[in-house]
């Protein structure tokens, strides 16, 4: 497949696309964002269900109305702190301002480890991101992609791939699990009860929803809801930046898809350095004794 020259750039030790980033976007989010204590970001290593908390971030404080999920596109409403459009988007807007970011620790905004700002991060199953990302490379004109799956699964386990490796994005932010402006989610507890986890944000955010308000959120936020709406499914970028002729950007909303593409060596061997990185963090998630299951039968 013929693909564009991919452009990024290097900061703190990770590497960013550059269509959207730049130094003085990262040096802005690290060094020159005052963060106010009532913002509410959304922090995520890529494909781990950042659109998705972006739209249930919107509707809880829209109290279940639908009306600017519906009429702004997802990236203004919960933007990037890192991209090039912060600023614009962020400096003048009242507050709580809803931010997203995939920032590691070691480069996010300084003023927010002293803040009482509130973030919610949310973890998957790094397999599933890795498929995720590998037919997000495959649709994006921005992003290096190897058409073998194998090749690909390689320069992420390396962490040769946009925001380094995912192990120590997630054990970056893990450090942070305690505080309790801090709320640690997994994809799997939305896909499993989106009721009872909107319920769980509302509460870490203070927002008294009634029933008939959460109901409209698990609603609109379902996966065959931002599909089919134009402000989240990224139909309204341009054909040469996202063929989603090639792929869809939302795919299928599931866990578990990574079945589909690993081989068994290939689930042995990143179970192998799954373990390995892995093996000092105390907390458990979904997927893990999956991967144990898989190991000892493999």
């Amino acid at each position: 497949m013929a693909r564009k020259v991919t452009r990024s750039i290097e900061y703190g030790g990770i590497t960013l696309p550059a269509l959207v980033h730049s130094e003085d976007s990262i040096q802005y989010a690290h060094q020159s964002f005052r963060v106010r204590d009532s913002d509410v970001f959304n922090l995520t290593y890529p494909k781990s269900g950042t659109t998705w908390m972006q739209e249930i971030l919107t509707l809880i404080h829209s109290d279940g109305d639908p009306t600017l999920s519906r009429s702004i596109p997802s990236w203004e409403r919960v933007p990037w702190l890192e991209q090039n459009t912060a600023a614009k988007y962020l400096e003048d807007r009242p507050c709580p301002r809803l931010i997203s970011s995939h920032l590691p620790p070691s480069i996010f905004p300084e003023s927010f480890f002293t803040s009482q700002a509130k973030a919610i991060y949310t973890i998957r199953d790094p397999r599933d991101v890795c498929v995720s990302l590998y037919y997000y490379a495959k649709m994006s004109s921005f992003l290096d992609y190897k058409e073998d799956f194998g090749e690909f699964l390689e320069m992420f386990s390396a962490g040769k791939i946009l925001f380094g490796t995912w192990f120590d994005h997630v054990k970056s932010w893990l450090a942070y699990k305690e505080r309790t402006n801090f709320l640690l989610l997994t994809y799997d507890e939305l896909l499993k009860d989106l009721q009872g986890s909107v319920r769980r944000i509302c509460q870490f955010l203070g927002k008294d929803l009634d029933a008939s308000a959460v109901d409209s959120v698990v609603k609109n936020a379902s996966f065959e809801s931002m599909k089919g709406n134009k402000m989240v499914n990224y139909s309204l970028v341009p054909n040469d930046v996202m063929n989603q002729s090639i792929s869809p950007f939302l795919r299928k909303g599931i866990s578990g898809d990574w079945r589909n593409h690993f081989t068994s060596e290939q689930t042995a061997a990143f179970q192998c350095l799954y373990q390995e990185k892995m093996k000092d963090v105390e907390i458990k998630f979904p997927w893990d004794e999956l991967q144990r299951k898989i190991y000892w039968e493999s």
